[in-house]
């Protein structure tokens, strides 16, 4: 007798290929078999169940699909027989020839970045593009117009370098700073500048031109901000709205939409001005745990807005942005991922001097934060030996049919058999580090954590159904930037990299190691003993939600070579490593657990900065497949968009993927230093503000 079990339609999101999974019980020996991989367990006869486990645990890890392609089907055959298994090519399948990609666009501060991706999440091509920015003071400013002409710029060089066709593409999607975009009835730039110029109507993400509004704002101590971590911070939306009415009256009256970057690219796509449960949970105060009383991922993914909090908008004084039920802030959300209109316009797909070379109608899903597109990319991008999460619906599959088939695996399914909550479980114990001009600390969590200083808890802003915890620091690629190239002796070692057509930061890390016999150090970390940096240059964006906060350095000396400009580098990279600890230990204390972290972004790429965080944090960090996880968390909005996978969970698993980790040093003289330096470097703040106080009392 042989026994069929087939997977619905109803069940698993469709994969680009049908897996088979054969098992045969013999006299001796119990084989798990795939069409792809064969593996033969030979045991004793009893007792065959845990051997069969056995058998099957070894497919799952040694199969070039991995847990997370479960099969389609199983087929139990006596032992007589021997354990086949067949795919069939269905009427409905999709032409040999024909294959679906992704695109994903990402817009930084910078640059425009494009990216193309196959259903395996492997990178087929990208190209960028730089995109203009004003910088004035406090203020910081870009044009749409600018960064729209940028993007179709690098998707077009994006498809030419990967030989992809606009036909080819599937999906699209965008992800972008936080920035905020103001545009008139017609769609047309409003200016947000001083100077008048229509085209600076962006203000960038990093502009702290609002500071006193959220003071202001912080005042009112209203009930939306404590899922703000208790203050509302200048980068965020509403002082700098309040900044523009106050001083800009005329660009105020002009506005008829005021935008989150990303979801006004989308609109532009799209010409459908929904915005996205990211946006407007993070950075607008909207309340995604109101609007989820409504809808859930899988019923309904957008409506009318019911998250806004009418009173906190009049107490702040812009009681006007509430009229037209919220027009121009956003009448309708969506989750991420949410097929927008009738997706791509054919304005924006073939538009004169502004195409992107793709198809009209092509599906738009709804954006993300680039950060958050970033713990996209990676959150799921889980080693095999790690990740019970990716095979308990594979063992849940595989016992209850073992247990029809083979009464003795009883006792084993209970054992073995683990459900959602595992892989629920295993998700809230990482924190995903998007490490770029900035760094932004994400971590997800099941129940609601109020975190001093931590922005969050924000329900649904990244991954559907859990409470997002967003930390952060203000300047960290900007930062080193700063520290390099302010430093009399950059542009001589700048020279001397190119010629070795290696980076200045390669150049200085290889410096790095070859002073360590000249000082005598026994480990590297050990060169800066005598040099620390608080690297709140920035402000601190958390754990101390402090705005007015300054860097510091304690150690300089009149040294002006090669050798302390790499020694600078180097403890201020140390200090952000010392910042993203206090991060993680802050958010521990308040109930996450986080134990494992990922980390994306061009500083992911710094070898060095990626293992001195390891040591000081004490936590493995994992890197991606693809290093471009901003670009590819992007494209995972345009898969979710085109149907190809019905969650945006289910993407996730489906296109991350593991590649290297890095643990940390098992050198207990490592750990003893950093932990001395960490007191250092915790001391450094509460100096500053007990210098603050002396001068504030001198002023008085």
């Amino acid at each position: 007798m042989t026994a069929t079990a087939t997977a619905s339609a109803s069940a698993s999101p469709l994969h680009s290929r049908s897996i088979f999974l054969g098992i045969d019980v013999g006299t001796g020996s119990a084989r798990a078999v795939s069409v792809l991989n064969c593996v033969d367990i030979y045991i004793p006869v009893a007792p065959f169940g845990s051997q069969l486990i056995r058998g099957l645990q070894k497919w799952g890890s040694d199969s070039v699909l991995q847990p997370k392609r479960p099969p389609r089907g199983i087929l139990f055959l006596p032992p007589e027989m021997t354990a086949t298994a067949t795919a069939t090519a269905t009427a409905s399948a999709s032409p040999l020839h024909s294959r679906s990609i992704f695109l994903g666009i990402d817009v930084g501060t910078g640059s425009a970045r494009a990216g193309l991706f196959d259903e395996a999440g492997k990178l087929l091509g990208s190209a960028s593009s730089p995109i203009q920015i004003w910088k004035e003071g406090d203020c910081v400013e870009q044009s749409s117009t600018d960064i729209w002409l940028a993007i179709c710029t690098a998707v077009k060089r994006a498809l030419s370098l990967s030989d992809v066709a606009g036909e080819e593409v599937a999906g699209i999607g965008f992800a972008a700073t936080c920035s905020l975009v103001a545009v008139d009835s017609e769609g047309q730039p409003v200016s947000v500048s001083w100077s008048g110029d229509t085209r600076r109507n962006v203000i960038v993400w990093m502009d702290h031109r609002a500071v006193k509004q959220a003071e202001r704002i912080n005042s009112f101590n209203s009930p939306v901000l404590q899922y703000c971590g208790g203050s509302i911070s200048p980068e965020m939306q509403p002082p700098k709205l309040l900044w523009v009415k106050e001083n800009l009256q005329e660009s105020w009256s002009m506005t008829w939409r005021w935008m989150d970057l990303s979801d006004w690219l989308s609109y532009k796509a799209t010409g459908d001005d929904t915005r996205s449960l990211c946006t407007t949970v993070c950075k607008w105060t909207y309340l995604g745990h109101a609007h989820m009383q409504h809808v859930d991922e899988n019923s309904s993914r957008d409506m009318e807005a019911c998250g806004w909090d009418d009173d906190f908008w009049e107490e702040i004084g812009l009681r006007d942005l509430v009229d037209g039920h919220h027009s121009k802030i956003g009448r309708s959300v969506a989750f991420p991922g949410h097929a927008l209109g009738c997706g791509l316009t054919s304005d924006a797909a073939k538009a004169r001097n502004f195409e992107l070379g793709l198809v009209t109608g092509t599906p738009v899903g709804t954006s993300l934060i680039d950060a958050h597109a970033g713990g996209v990319g990676v959150m799921e991008s889980v080693p095999h030996s790690e990740g019970n999460g990716h095979t308990s619906s594979f063992y849940l599959v595989f016992y209850l049919l073992l247990y029809i088939v083979i009464i003795s695996l009883s006792c084993h399914l209970l054992k073995y058999c683990s459900s959602e909550s595992d892989d629920d479980d295993a998700i809230c114990r990482r924190m995903v580090l998007v490490c770029g001009t900035s760094t932004c600390h994400m971590a997800v969590s099941r129940s609601k954590l109020f975190i001093p200083g931590v922005w969050g808890p924000f329900w649904s802003a990244m991954v559907p159904e859990v409470w997002l915890t967003e930390g952060g620091q203000s300047a960290t690629g900007a930062l080193l930037d700063y520290v390099v190239d302010n430093h009399v002796a950059s542009s001589h070692l700048a020279n001397h990299a190119a010629s070795q057509n290696i980076s200045l930061f390669q150049m200085l890390n290889n410096l790095l190691v070859q002073m360590m016999p000249d000082m005598g150090t026994p480990f590297i970390a050990a060169l800066t003993a005598d040099l620390h940096v608080l690297p709140d240059f920035h402000g601190n964006r958390s754990p101390i939600a402090d705005p007015n906060a300054k860097g510091m350095v304690c150690g300089l000396n009149l040294d002006t070579s090669e050798r302390q400009l790499a020694l600078q580098y180097f403890a201020t990279l140390q200090g952000l490593a010392y910042g993203t600890r206090h991060i993680i230990e802050h958010c521990n204390e308040h109930g996450h657990r986080i134990d494992t972290l990922f980390a994306s972004g061009g500083l992911s790429k710094n070898a060095l900065f990626i293992q001195e965080h390891a040591d000081i944090i004490g936590c493995p960090i994992i890197l991606p497949r693809e290093s471009e996880s901003v670009l590819l968390g992007a494209a995972i909005l345009g898969a979710v968009a085109s149907k190809k996978y019905s969650t945006l969970r289910d993407a996730m698993k489906a296109l991350n993927a593991p590649g290297q980790v890095i643990h940390p040093s098992k050198d207990p003289r490592v750990k003893k230093y950093h932990d001395a330096k960490y007191r250092i470097f915790r001391q450094l703040y509460e100096q500053q503000l007990s210098h603050r106080s002396i001068m504030a009392e001198a002023l008085s």
